[in-house]
This record gives structure tokens, sequence and C-alpha cells, in this order.
């Protein structure tokens, strides 16, 4: 009798699991991850100028879209200066102009000194 019940217990365990919705991910939620990948394609024009590659503006676009709230935008700040800081040659001119370049208005200065914290 103990078997049938532990039998049906764990039966009723997996159906939950089962029919159960996997749990939510934070849809819009920025990673560093995420943003370096968007940026990469940047890298050669952050480093030397010239015309900006179209899969960097694709991935600027792209970055710009999937930060929807504050906190998305402050975390893809704090990640942006944190690689900009371990990119050597980065040319902080050719950074703080690539929104414009990329058909983009950000309401906030690119800079080494940007206050991420006050980020809309």
């Amino acid at each position: 009798m103990a078997n049938s019940v532990t039998l049906k217990l764990a039966c009723l365990v997996v159906l939950a699991m089962v029919v159960a919705p996997p749990p939510r991910v934070a849809e819009g939620a920025i990673s560093c991850g995420m943003v370096d990948t968007s940026l990469a394609p940047c890298l050669d024009y952050l480093r030397n100028g010239g015309q900006v590659p179209v899969l960097c503006c694709n991935g600027v676009r792209s970055l710009y879209g999937a930060a929807s709230t504050t906190a998305d935008r402050r975390t893809a700040c704090n990640c942006m200066k944190s690689a900009a800081g371990a990119i050597s040659g980065l040319n902080i001119n050719y950074a703080s102009g690539l929104p414009g370049k990329c058909g983009l208005n950000i309401p906030y200065e690119i800079s080494f000194s940007t206050d991420c914290s006050k980020v809309q």
C-alpha cells in the first residue's frame, strides 16, 4: 500500500512538472555577454574609425531595442564601460558618435566618466 501511494505521488509530481509552464526569464533583461556580442562587430571601427560596418549598426540597434527598462539601460551602460576599459586603442570619440552614425539618439553621453546610475 505504501508503494502504491509513493508511486501515485511520484506520478503526480512528474505530471505537474510536465504540465506546469517553465519559469519565465525576464524579458528584455540585458547581460554583459549580450552587450559584448552586440558590439563585437564595432571593435575595428571603435579603434580605427572609417565607415561603420552594417553589422555594427545592427548590433547597436538590437542592443538599443533590448534595453527597454531603466535597469536594462543601466546594466548596458556598466557593461559598456567595463568592456571599454579592457579594449586597447579604443577611441572614445568614435564610441560617443556611434549611436548617431547608426541613426539613434540616446539621451546620455557616451564617455568613460558617464555615471551609469543616472541613466534613465
